[in-house]
Order: structure tokens, then sequence, then C-alpha cells
């Protein structure tokens, strides 16, 4: 049974304390914090088990997605969009939709416990970097939903980025390529346009026009191994974000295959 098939059936040994744990609470309309302390020996759902990774990251996805989207003072309609078009994308059932709405509204309040929940959820995660890039490439696609970052939305990321111990210089790779990828108006994204432009095309390898060849082929590799879905799943990715980690891979196969023309090689 999956993660979200045990929260429902009443498997709660694995379900999270703290503000992770009360935010997927007040979202399903339970009270986690109560009898369940002590039950982490039971079934084998200690911290680092990949169900309950898989909950605390979904939980603190969508919940610092709200965060990000109000970070500038006030949620777009354009990151409202984005926000049903990343739970779409995820195939949710209803449920799972109500619930990720509702996480995505707590994120939105100014009592947030921004600082706790990513401290938590840095907690749980550990140092899976593939799950913190992938965790920060779902906030990057809410904040570039208008087209622009706002400066506040930066320096929030930069802060998750802090909390998280993910490299700075990384996530201006990733802050590039995804601002490559909602290049073309509207915030469509650049892998998925007809015509993807060479320059959006290296931004999306993280590799410049003066890159050789070689140096290509091993960003390529690189970004490939880091967005494989089994491998992200193995180390904690809700099942449900498959299609994510599917997308950005064709994306990458895209630009791959435009600067691999471009060359011929």
């Amino acid at each position: 049974m999956s993660w979200w098939g045990k929260l429902l059936g009443g498997t709660f040994g694995f379900v999270l304390g703290g503000p992770l744990g009360a935010l997927l609470g007040a979202a399903l309309g339970h009270n986690f914090d109560k009898g369940l302390h002590g039950l982490d020996d039971m079934g084998g759902f200690q911290r680092g088990n990949q169900q309950r990774v898989q909950t605390a990251f979904f939980t603190a996805s969508f919940s610092v997605m709200g965060a990000v989207c109000k970070a500038d003072g006030q949620v777009s309609t354009d990151e409202i969009a984005i926000a049903k078009q990343v739970m779409d994308q995820m195939q949710l059932s209803p449920e799972q939709k109500k619930a990720a709405i509702a996480l995505f509204n707590e994120g939105k309040k100014d009592d947030f416990p921004l600082l706790d929940v990513l401290q938590q959820l840095k907690k749980e995660i550990g140092f899976r970097s593939n799950l913190q890039r992938m965790f920060l490439e779902i906030q990057l696609y809410a904040a570039y939903a208008d087209g622009v970052i706002h400066p506040k939305e930066l320096k929030l990321l930069e802060k998750v980025c802090e909390i998280l111990r993910f490299p700075q210089q990384e996530f201006s790779q990733l802050d590039a390529a995804i601002r490559a990828q909602f290049h073309h108006q509207g915030g469509q994204r650049a892998g998925q346009a007809a015509g993807i432009s060479l320059q959006d095309a290296y931004a999306i390898l993280n590799v410049s026009g003066e890159s050789d060849d070689a140096e290509v082929k091993r960003a390529y590799r690189r970004l490939l191994s880091q967005h494989h879905p089994d491998k992200l799943v193995s180390r904690g990715l809700p099942e449900e974000m498959i299609k994510i980690a599917t997308d950005r891979t064709h994306e990458i196969r895209q630009a791959y295959e435009k600067i691999k023309k471009e060359r011929h090689f």
C-alpha cells in the first residue's frame, strides 16, 4: 500500500509529528499529535523510511509553495494556476488534491512556520541531494509562474537552500534552467514549446555555447541521472510526482537533441 493509502487507511505509525504533522493534520482534518508518539517503532516507520519521506516531501512541497507565492505580498492568478497545474500533472486523486490545496493555503498564511517546516524537512530527507533538487525545482516553477521571479521570492528560496544546505551555485544553475523553461510568453515551459531556442537548450543543460562537446554530454548524462524517476522514488519522491520528473527528463532530452543537431555530433 502506498504512503497515501496507509495514511487514509488509519496506519498512522509513520505520520510525522512537528510542524509538518500539524500541517498535514489540518489539511486532512485529523489530529496527528495525539496517540502517535512512540509508534515509529511499529511497522518500521522511523525517520528516513521511504513512506515517511514521501509524506514529508508532499506536505512540504505544497505548503512551502504557498509561502513562495505569497512572498511578494500577493498570490497571483498565474501562481494559483501553476499550483493547480502541478496537482493536475501529478494526477492526484480528489482527496489528495483537496489536501494539496489546503496545504498551499496554509503556506499563504502570515503565521506559516516556514523555518520550522524547512528544518523538519531537512531532518526527514537528510542529504538526499536529488530530492532537495526536485523540491527546489518545484518551488522555482511556482516562483516563475507569472514570468519573473520577485526579489522577495528569490530571497526566500535562497533561505530554503541555506536551511537544506543545498549549494548556492547549484541553485543558481537551477534558477537559470527554470527561467529558460519559462522564457516563452505566458509562462510556457520552453521544453514543451515547439522550436526551443539554442540559448534555452544550453540553459536547461546548465552549459554554455563555449562548452565543448564532451562537457555537454557529461551535463546531459548527469541531469538524466538526477531526474531519473525510479531513482527519485526510491529516495522518497512520492509516486504521484513521477510525472513531474518524467516531464523534466523530456525537456532535458529536447535540449540535448537541439544542441546535438546544431553541433552535428
